[in-house]
């Protein structure tokens, strides 16, 4: 087995969101299955920071990895088919990039020398590329460039890959993903914008070792011959990507393809010393495409119109599902159009509800709408972040008899006194707000629900929220009937609340979507599916 670290850039052409993060995984996955040790980055040619700061609508889920980086979506995608966490380092954007250059700068670092995109920012993308490869954990890293080859933003991360294809010789290549259209008039497949998108790379200094085709019909051997002359490529190195029922297919298509044998081909290793094995990847995808059982739950949340705005939740419920050889229909439901008189029509026909994440007070009322209806009329229920949130607030209400309930954030504007159940985290530093993310350790009570969901006592997840229960109000809670079921062992802060006179009714203040992978679907989606299922 090779033990240098070799790197693999995966670019795109032609047009965005063509998958290369899909593509990204799924050759991660073939090496991974083939005995090698694999890691991806996403390097993002944004401004900001890190997305944490972009409204879902703008760029999808915030994903936060354990030690507390928001990063871009992808690395989601990649946890979930390498079943190995990501970190920091992980995602790079330029703004980041531009940041360190200029603390480094303001420092001196630069011994007073005019601070050029040549060499200092390539220099700093290189490094951030390298820092993977350095830890001496993995043999390959995989590094997917954001947006599309000609982009303007793009251009300092082209560049640093020419030079490091340069300086890393045998062990890197670059892998471009782009788009044959097809012309129903014609009836055929176009090879243009792909010769088009190539020159382009071309003409910044790089060439790809591998085309990957994004196509709805099959390559034939002229296409491929055509591609591989006019891109500088051979035949074998033009692979198929065909659209595919799943993205947990494509993985089975790109071995069909021998996208890793090409892969490790071209980074001189011999293929024939490993296998791929796939075997649990393909019990997963038969437990998928042959559910014994079909269940509706509906997801309240306020940016249901994009999809990927709860992409780690849907793809938690895939996991989930296929455990429990049942199909999860998500119902989509905005919760600004709840209201006391539609409530039963809105949920009516669901097995079960998920309230999700979110911030601000929009959307709020219909969220604590949802949970009173889902506990008065015994429908299993999870709640996710503010999900969890809004159910502690319907729980003091129309329980406790709290009419003024609320919590700091989501004061309503009126003249009675609000009673605070959550309070704003104290000394943690967010744009002058407060913000914990995140892993962080929780405690199961014993002889609760969250007891038999969790094969141990003492886990830890992911968090992403600024308030907390406030735990002034504990014991009338517990007398209610409510328990509080996880608690943080540090900070003595409520995880999870549950009640017990109920079919499902848990709110977590973490993410439990963010740990959930094909080979381990989340426990608590994995239990509220299957108390779905078996009601």
């Amino acid at each position: 087995m090779q033990h240098d670290t070799k790197f693999i850039f995966v670019t795109g052409g032609v047009t965005s969101s063509l998958g290369k993060g899909i593509i990204a995984a799924s050759l991660a996955k073939l090496l991974q299955a083939r005995g090698y040790t694999v890691t991806i980055q996403k390097l993002d040619p944004y401004i900001n920071i890190d997305p944490g700061t972009l409204n879902p609508y703008e760029h999808g889920e915030c994903y936060v990895t354990d030690d507390g980086a928001e990063t871009d979506l992808d690395l989601g995608h990649y946890e979930r088919f390498l079943n190995v966490p990501t970190s920091r380092a992980n995602n790079v954007t330029t703004g980041r990039i531009y940041q360190s250059v200029i603390e480094k700068e303001r420092k001196g670092d630069y011994l007073g020398k005019t601070v050029q995109v040549i060499p200092h920012i390539t220099d700093e993308i290189k490094n951030r590329i390298k820092e993977l490869g350095k830890t001496g954990q993995f043999q390959f890293v995989i590094t997917e460039i954001g947006g599309t080859v000609g982009d303007i933003e793009s251009l300092p991360y082209i560049e640093a890959v020419r030079q490091l294809k340069w300086e890393l010789d045998n062990d890197c290549i670059v892998v471009h993903l782009t788009l044959l259209p097809y012309l129903s008039t014609t009836g055929e497949l176009k090879t243009k914008p792909t010769q088009h998108s190539v020159k382009m790379l071309l003409e910044s200094g790089v060439q790809p070792d591998i085309l990957v085709c994004r196509a709805e019909h099959a390559l034939s051997k002229d296409i491929r011959r055509k591609l591989a002359l006019f891109c500088n490529v051979e035949a074998e190195a033009v692979i198929e990507a065909r659209d595919a029922s799943s993205i947990y297919e494509v993985p089975l298509l790109m071995e069909r393809e021998k996208l890793d044998a090409v892969v490790l081909k071209k980074l001189a290793i011999d293929a024939a010393q490993t296998h791929v094995n796939l075997s649990s990847w393909k019990e997963f995808l038969h437990k998928l495409h042959h559910p014994k059982n079909e269940i509706k739950i509906g997801l309240v949340g306020k940016y249901v119109e994009l999809k990927d705005s709860y992409k780690s939740i849907s793809e938690a419920f895939v996991h989930a599902g296929a455990i429990n050889e049942c199909k999860v229909h998500i119902e989509w439901i905005h919760s600004e159009n709840i209201t006391e008189e539609n409530i039963a029509e809105k949920l009516k026909g669901l097995k079960g509800v998920l309230v999700a994440p979110g911030f601000g007070s929009r959307g709020i009322e219909g969220k604590i709408l949802t949970i009173k209806y889902a506990r008065e009329h015994n429908i299993p229920f999870l709640g996710i972040c503010l999900g969890m949130q809004c159910a502690v607030i319907e729980f003091a209400r129309n329980v406790l008899g709290l009419k003024d309930a609320h919590s700091r954030e989501m004061n309503p504007a009126t003249s009675s006194p609000v009673i605070d159940l959550l309070e704003t985290q104290k000394n943690l530093s967010y744009m002058g707000g407060t913000m914990r993310l995140g892993a962080y350790p929780c405690r199961i009570e014993a002889d609760t629900l969250a007891a038999k969901i969790y094969p141990t006592a003492n886990i830890t997840e992911r968090h992403r929220h600024r308030y907390e229960f406030n735990n002034e109000y504990e014991q009338h809670f517990k007398e209610a009937g409510m328990e509080l079921s996880g608690i943080n062992p540090d900070a003595g802060l409520v995880e999870i609340v549950e009640l017990k006179k109920h079919p499902f009714f848990v709110g977590v203040q973490f993410h439990p979507e963010y740990k959930s992978t094909v080979e381990k679907p989340h426990p608590l989606f994995v239990a509220f599916v299957r108390a779905v299922k078996e009601l």
